[in-house]
């Protein structure tokens, strides 16, 4: 990707694009793209408040990256090129989102992708992408719901699988990263597959844009890491809905979720941990790592250090990050597994293995009395910021694998709450 230069554009102030598109003031931007002067009372004065941002990869397709953030280990010679991308091109692919939803961006910029010399390279080809649509076997439901409690409500969708027959089934709640929905998550995931094939119900909650610009759960304020309040109390809600309208084995309900939702996942696990059997946390952060956005910055970057679980039991946790991951420090996977970790000793097995993609991966499983993996910590060598062995039909996936889908089924339903000596 060629850099971008401001100079090739000299008629556009880029810097006042940032900070107005970073501030959610997408009109004025706009303007000052097509070359219309913002009104000085207008202007953006101060500081732009931050917005905590995946930033999509050029085709939307590959890993997610943030500008500056650090590459560490064996991946640092693998890491592409493109990591280190310009602010400018956050704020406009960041615009980008927003616009596109209201089916406007496209129109109003139609010489967008040779903006910015390389930077228009696969900007414009992510503009108005959908997830494919995710298939329904006959006889399953793919179906929305609402749930409305005392914090708020939200909607999500609930994947029944086809040949019921009225038994108890285990339930999985999926938390989608920035900038997806229930169907994109869906169809990356591959999840829906998995329970059809292996009998449970899936629930993937949706984060409005009302509540996250970009659609993130928002892990990193005081406020959404409390047990009944904030959004752990509407994801803890739209579990136990879903286990009353269909019927879901209430010593079974698991939580994963990608990077924003995998930080998400670890404060269901922490303040839920009477209601969640198991966690799976994909490239996500450890509860409390953060308690506002310059703390999530620094977490994100790897600064900060392991949290305490607290008084709460410990959940079995199966956690994956890539160690070529340019948005989430690769360390935040170790801290999640240091804050699941129980007071007393485990056995430990270290494996190292290639999935039949090509990628390398260190497998460290933490066993119990009983023998029984209740920690399991896949670092993904040379990936970034993407669900592994995820499907290209969905957005930030990489197919190469290993699976993490069929793994984190695999390690839950090896859980349940009645079950547990481990946790205490």
């Amino acid at each position: 990707m060629a850099p971008f230069n401001a100079t090739h554009f000299p008629s556009i102030d880029m810097a006042a694009v940032t900070r107005l598109t970073q501030a959610g003031r997408l009109s004025e931007a706009m303007a000052l793209l097509q070359g219309r002067p913002v009104p000085e009372a207008d202007a953006p004065k101060g500081a732009p408040r931050p917005i905590l941002d995946m930033v999509a990869p050029a085709d939307a397709t590959g890993a997610w990256t943030a500008p500056g953030a650090r590459v560490s280990g064996e991946a640092a010679s693998e890491a592409p090129a493109q990591a280190a991308m310009p602010d400018v091109a956050q704020a406009l692919r960041a615009m980008s989102e927003r616009f596109t939803k209201a089916g406007g961006l496209a129109a109003a910029m139609p010489n967008l992708e040779g903006l910015g010399g390389g930077l228009g390279q696969g900007f414009g080809q992510g503009l108005g992408r959908t997830p494919a649509a995710t298939p329904v076997p006959e006889g399953a439901r793919f179906e929305t719901r609402r749930f409305t409690g005392a914090h708020g409500a939200r909607d999500y969708k609930v994947y029944v699988p086809s040949g019921r027959a009225g038994e108890t089934l285990p339930v999985i709640v999926m938390l989608h990263g920035c900038t997806q929905s229930p169907d994109d998550f869906a169809a990356g995931t591959r999840m829906n597959a998995l329970a059809e094939a292996q009998g449970f119900l899936v629930a993937y909650p949706a984060q409005p844009p009302s509540a996250n610009a970009q659609k993130c759960w928002n892990w990193f304020n005081a406020g959404d890491q409390r047990r009944e309040g904030g959004e752990p109390a509407l994801i803890a809600g739209i579990a136990r809905a879903v286990l009353a309208e269909f019927g879901g084995d209430g010593s079974r309900v698991y939580v994963a979720g990608l990077s924003a939702g995998g930080a998400a996942a670890a404060i269901m696990a922490a303040t839920y941990p009477d209601l969640f059997a198991a966690v799976g946390v994909h490239s996500g952060l450890a509860c409390g790592a953060a308690r506002d956005m310059p703390s999530a910055f620094a977490a994100m970057n790897g600064g900060g250090a392991v949290q305490a679980r607290g008084n709460g039991p410990a959940v079995p946790t199966i956690v994956f990050h890539g160690d070529g991951d340019r948005t989430v420090h690769p360390v935040n996977g170790e801290r999640v597994i240091a804050q699941a970790t129980p007071a007393e000793g485990l056995g430990t097995t270290v494996t190292k293995g290639t999935a039949p993609g090509g990628t390398r991966y260190t497998r460290t499983v933490r066993t119990d009395e009983a023998d029984r993996a209740v920690l399991e910590h896949w670092l993904l060598h040379g990936t970034g910021h993407a669900w592994s062995g995820g499907s290209p039909d969905g957005s930030y996936t990489d197919p190469r694998g290993p699976d993490a889908s069929a793994e984190m089924v695999r390690f839950f339903l090896a859980h349940a709450l009645t079950e547990n000596p481990t946790r205490h």
